[in-house]
């Protein structure tokens, strides 16, 4: 077995002859998202869905005794579970 230790054609650690590859993330970003509106189609009620999600997310968190509801409120607000403001996004 024979190696070459040459840098000979070698740029900071790299061939000469590599032919950069570079490919537009956002062109490809804005054609996945229309292809996704497509395919939910024109009865698509985006307002609805969101209302629909609120709804169940009121849903799941109801009901809860008193050691249930303590330990939602401490996972509030330690950022795990998302609280009741707008974008109810979890802090982690």
């Amino acid at each position: 077995m024979n190696q070459d230790n040459s840098t000979e054609g070698v740029t900071d650690g790299a061939p000469d002859d590599l032919i950069p590859f570079t490919i537009d993330l956002t062109f490809e970003e804005a054609r996945r998202r229309a292809e996704v509106v497509t395919a939910l189609g024109p009865d698509w009620d985006p307002v609805a869905a969101m209302r629909g999600e609120d709804e169940a997310y009121a849903l799941l968190y109801s009901g809860l005794d008193a050691e249930q509801q303590r330990t939602y409120d401490m996972l509030v607000a330690a950022g795990v579970l998302p609280g009741d403001g707008p974008g109810r996004a979890a802090a982690h």
